[in-house]
């Protein structure tokens, strides 16, 4: 019920314009987003790679309906990949791209695979790296075909898998090749019992599976996790497997056990921050909310010890 209460109030405009306009919701909110612009998501990207953190960044606005808005998310995308390379961060900040935010949802293929190959492009102008968000379980196969094809000329692209889902262990299986790039996280949209391992202890266990299966390949596998219990797990797993430091990462959202993070970082583990921006940052704020209950304790802890 309060994950219903949540993403009825992420489509409210009543209750978002209460609380975007409310004085305490900016301070709180930019914990998490860093800003609506281009220069903020640039000014967030260097501090965090002065903690010696890598960065993935993602343009909030995934809800596109019209062509002129999916152009506009990849000139967005084109413009921060240049102020990127022209402030040196290149090497510490790859961008994040859920393909509905360059009109997967149209219905016209061809279109959503030119717009992600300009952002492709401006990628590779700069020496890094392009990551594919994933979405609901519907759009999985079209996503993981527009990689096969990004691929043939960007091979550094990058997929999202999510654990929950019942086919993640073959798809891990089938992208732990050498090259592959693949992010794991445990999933978090609302999936029906026929797709999907709807209890905590299953979705645990098939991403312990996942992981195995992604140090057992010869791709680089990415982490998304702020469960320790997973973190520890994937050490073992690490030096089981005799892979070094250098050959995976963990990531974790920005704002959210930002302690953890520089840790990780201290260590010698490579440790990167999923950074959003945009002015689309309430609903991201409130599905982010929505997406587990998980979350609401990780925002109320980073809330307490920032107070």
């Amino acid at each position: 019920m309060l994950r219903e209460l949540l993403l009825s109030m992420s489509r409210n405009d009543e209750v978002r314009n209460i609380i975007t306009t409310a004085p305490f919701t900016r301070d709180v909110v930019k914990r998490y987003v860093p800003g609506e612009s281009t220069d903020a998501a640039v000014v967030a990207t260097q501090e965090l790679a002065s903690e010696n953190l890598f960065v993935t960044i993602d343009r909030l606005g995934e809800d596109v309906f019209d062509k002129a808005q999916a152009s506009e998310t990849v000139v967005a995308y084109e413009q921060l990949l240049k102020a990127l390379g022209d402030s040196g961060l290149g090497h510490r900040a790859e961008v994040s791209v859920k393909l509905s935010a360059v009109g997967q949802s149209l219905g016209d293929h061809s279109f959503v695979l030119e717009n992600a190959r300009r952002i492709c492009q401006a990628a590779a102008n700069i020496g890094t790296t392009v990551t594919l968000d994933m979405e609901d379980h519907t759009t999985t196969d079209m996503t993981l075909g527009t990689l096969t094809e990004l691929r043939k000329d960007f091979p550094f692209v990058g997929a999202v898998l999510q654990a929950y889902l019942f086919r993640t262990e073959e798809d891990c299986r089938a992208l732990a090749y050498e090259g592959s790039r693949v992010r794991l996280c445990k999933g978090a949209y609302k999936e029906p019992e026929s797709v999907a391992y709807q209890a905590k202890i299953d979705v645990d266990l098939s991403y312990v599976r996942c992981m195995r299966i992604l140090l057992e390949g010869k791709g680089y596998p990415m982490f998304a996790t702020h469960d320790p219990r997973m973190i520890e797990i994937a050490k073992s797993l690490v030096e089981t497997s005799g892979r070094a430091k250098d050959t995976f990462e963990f990531q974790m959202l920005y704002g959210i056990r930002p302690e953890e993070q520089q840790m990780l970082a201290a260590s010698g583990y490579r440790t990167r921050v999923y950074v959003p921006y945009g002015e689309d940052w309430y609903g991201y704020f409130m599905r982010r909310l929505a997406e587990r209950p998980a979350n609401l304790m990780f925002f109320g802890r980073s809330l307490l010890s920032k107070n």
